[in-house]
């Protein structure tokens, strides 16, 4: 409250007079009429110097057929640089699942805030939760971003391909929940995890296309995933690893804010750590390379001091 409202709270009280809405209405922020007068399709980030230093982890098979470990480091520019978080819910049937996230959610947030404060972009993406998000600023800025054609037409889900891998290394079909007795598979989510914040030039979106349009807009040519769950979601959404590879962006896989869901008591009957390790290992060796969060957490030293020639987007505040 307000320490104007706080006092009146206390008057009213002594008075034993009831608190009307009007006066509760003190504590709600005021309507943001700016953001009404600014063409949020026109609205981008700082385009601001800095470079990640990406220290990548693929797989390759040699002729031997033998697979290879292969690290690298590999420079990505901040300003080109896009962090896709996927489906981190505030909640999941599962509820070994439910509490990974709990336990992933708090780092995540540190992650996305550092690599927010050197410039790159944010793309929230918690499937089936646009609803609530309505309306906010953040989702306007997918919803408005300018259309751009893609190379070719988007699927909805992009399923396992025989052509381009292998089968998944963990069997899920029975049921993908380690919990004890397996619970219904219903919807307990509303909105993305609380202690992941959406602020500042962060979008949201659950859409391949709305997601395309703010990649194409923002000049993105690299994109990190995180989030979950790996062998399921973060592979097959629209906006996921399979789809953003085919469209030809330089794709990652944050390895340490994942997680898979994964039974062990099916194939190939490990712990839930070794198969989430085993799909990390899968992706790295059909589809990208994997990095640490804390990549995305500092830039090279002197890649982020002023240069000589910059090319600022810049936005018009009305008074």
């Amino acid at each position: 409250m307000t320490v104007r409202l706080a006092r009146l709270f206390c008057l009213l009280c002594l008075m034993n007079l009831p608190l009307t809405s009007a006066l509760l209405a003190e504590d709600k922020p005021a309507e943001d009429t700016a953001t009404a007068e600014v063409d949020l399709a026109k609205l981008v980030r700082p385009r601001v110097p800095g470079t990640f230093n990406l220290q990548t982890r693929s797989r390759t098979e040699t002729e031997s057929g033998e697979v290879k470990v292969v690290k690298e480091d590999q420079p990505w520019e901040v300003a080109e640089t896009a962090i896709i978080v996927c489906d981190m819910w505030d909640d999941v049937y599962c509820q070994m699942a439910a509490q990974r996230v709990d336990m992933m959610a708090p780092r995540m947030n540190e992650v996305l805030t550092a690599a927010r404060a050197h410039g790159a972009l944010i793309i929230h993406a918690p499937s089936g939760c646009m609803d609530f998000y309505k309306g906010s600023f953040n989702r306007d800025r997918a919803i408005k971003a300018p259309f751009s054609k893609t190379p070719f037409e988007l699927k909805g889900w992009c399923y396992l391909d025989p052509e381009s891998e292998a089968e998944m290394p963990v069997v899920t079909e029975i049921s993908p929940c380690d919990d004890p007795v397996t619970p219904p598979m219903v919807r307990v989510y509303t909105r993305q995890h609380e202690d992941i914040k959406i602020i500042g030039y962060d979008a949201i979106s659950d859409n391949g296309q709305e997601v395309y349009n703010l990649l194409q807009q923002e000049g993105i040519k690299n994109v990190v995933m995180m989030g979950v769950h790996t062998n399921m979601c973060v592979l097959g959404r629209p906006f996921g690893i399979r789809q953003l590879t085919r469209l030809g962006f330089n794709v990652a896989l944050a390895r340490d804010l994942t997680d898979a869901m994964y039974d062990p008591r099916q194939p190939p009957y490990v712990s839930h750590v070794r198969g989430t390790e085993l799909v990390i290992e899968h992706i790295e060796q059909y589809w990208c390379p994997s990095i640490e969060g804390k990549d995305l957490m500092t830039v090279i030293p002197g890649s982020n001091d002023p240069q000589p020639e910059t090319n600022q987007a810049t936005v018009s505040i009305t008074e």
